[in-house]
């Protein structure tokens, strides 16, 4: 019988072009990679619609769960021997990386948005469920698959392990900076993280990191504050996020209609139903939805159609900026000339705002309060960075929010059909 907690006879290494080789050394890491589940990854794209503005955004959750993993395996092994590590704890460290977004559906935001699903929570009943995962993690005991799944949550005792996956500095993180950074073909995400894992340190509650590390983690923070703003948060890339949520929206509006579709959207029904089973679940990936996308393009309803052409075909929304502190008393008027023009403004005009929070101190009792990054001193001191460091002083607790205001230009600038009610939403979108 293979020893699921043993080494395998040989070492297995994926080639990687973000950290040159990812190194598997456990037999429970290599069957958990093998494993329907996680092998689902493959077609479901790490970064949504971004492919549409950065076409070389192809690489997927597979590519990134890898990355994670591989980034826990190094600072396992940095920390092994090192006061407040325990390595008793590193199959249940490795195993939460690899996992840590087994959840995730198709297009992850925007489905989460509109079908009002939670990828964590899909992570854990993936983790607890009947499934392959759950067999092969319950070689290593019967609690195994519970510990996995609280790291994930946030709810392990371990705080220590629970911050090496979920922090503001973490091996999730790590991996999506470099690794989105690469594909899409920014300079931005870049930081040396070879520097990082060597000042690294275990602390009881948190990894910590020695003073003298303390500009490579600057480089870190300001990285993930210009990928949010120059990627994540791109304004083309919201376009098609839009244009995709309202296509779902449209469909499971026309579902609840009775809306009799050329095709039956099967995969569809139990999303639509609010009934949604663990197997359905893991049968959706972005090639069904894509499919249907094709399909829904022929489809007798006009905005169902429409939405799907654009979304297929890039002809994408337009978008001003809009400042809902001095433009909100328009927005009535905006919708009332949308729906005399004939334009749903329901799936045509629509307000979409992106904030980040890209580092912040600690604020005791607050929602989604969030951990420091302590440096080291060399008396043996912790001392939270912003106290330290001038540049990321400059940015804590420092929330930005954008607004967009998204809609067809195309149709505005078809002025066929009621060409004076057009030349007025124009009038008070681009003044």
């Amino acid at each position: 019988m293979t020893n699921i907690v043993g080494k395998l006879e040989e070492e297995k290494v994926f080639k990687d072009p973000v950290h040159r080789y990812i190194h598997v050394r456990d037999q429970l890491i290599w069957e958990l990679v093998g494993t329907r589940e996680f092998q689902r990854l493959r077609r479901i794209r790490q970064l949504g619609t971004t492919y549409v503005t950065f076409h070389g955004a192809e690489h997927t959750r597979f590519n990134h769960s890898l990355g994670v993993y591989e980034i826990m395996r190094r600072i396992i092994d940095n920390f092994n021997g090192r006061e407040h590590w325990d390595e008793s704890e590193r199959l249940v460290c490795l195993s939460a990386a690899l996992l840590h977004d087994i959840g995730h559906g198709p297009f992850s935001h925007s489905f989460e948005k509109v079908f009002h699903t939670d990828h964590e929570e899909w992570t854990r009943r993936i983790i607890l469920g009947n499934t392959e995962i759950n067999k092969v993690l319950r070689k290593v005991s019967e609690e195994f698959p519970k510990k996995v799944s609280n790291v994930i949550a946030k709810t392990y005792s371990n705080k220590l392990v629970v911050s090496l996956i979920s922090s503001q500095i973490d091996a999730d993180r790590m991996d999506y900076l470099q690794r989105d950074a690469y594909y899409t073909g920014v300079s931005y995400g870049h930081f040396d993280m070879e520097r990082i894992l060597r000042v690294m340190r275990p602390t009881e509650e948190q990894a910590v990191f020695k003073q003298s590390g303390m500009h490579a983690v600057e480089d870190y923070i300001m990285s993930r504050y210009q990928m949010y703003w120059q990627v994540y948060f791109h304004p083309v890339t919201r376009s098609a996020e839009v244009i995709l949520s309202k296509i779902l929206h449209r469909a499971k509006y026309l579902y609840q209609q009775n809306h009799q579709f050329k095709q039956a959207p099967t995969h569809f029904y139990s999303l639509f139903n609010e009934k949604l089973s663990l197997e359905d679940y893991l049968k959706l990936d972005e090639a069904i939805i894509m499919y249907y996308f094709q399909i829904w393009q022929d489809e007798e309803d006009r905005i169902l159609s429409d939405l799907c052409v654009r979304f297929n075909d890039r002809k994408l929304f337009k978008y001003v900026e809009f400042d809902p502190s001095k433009q909100w008393n328009e927005w009535p008027k905006l919708i009332d000339l949308f729906k005399q023009a004939a334009i749903d403004p329901e799936y045509y005009l629509v307000i979409d705002s992106s904030s980040d929070l890209p580092y912040d101190f600690y604020r005791p009792g607050e929602e989604g309060e969030r951990i420091p990054i302590f440096l080291l001193t060399p008396n043996s001191d912790l001392r939270e960075l912003s106290r330290e460091s001038d540049v990321v002083e400059a940015i804590s607790g420092k929330k930005r929010t954008d607004h967009k205001l998204y809609f067809p230009l195309d149709v505005l600038d078809d002025e066929t059909e009621h060409g004076e009610l057009k030349r007025q939403i124009k009038a008070i979108l681009f003044k």
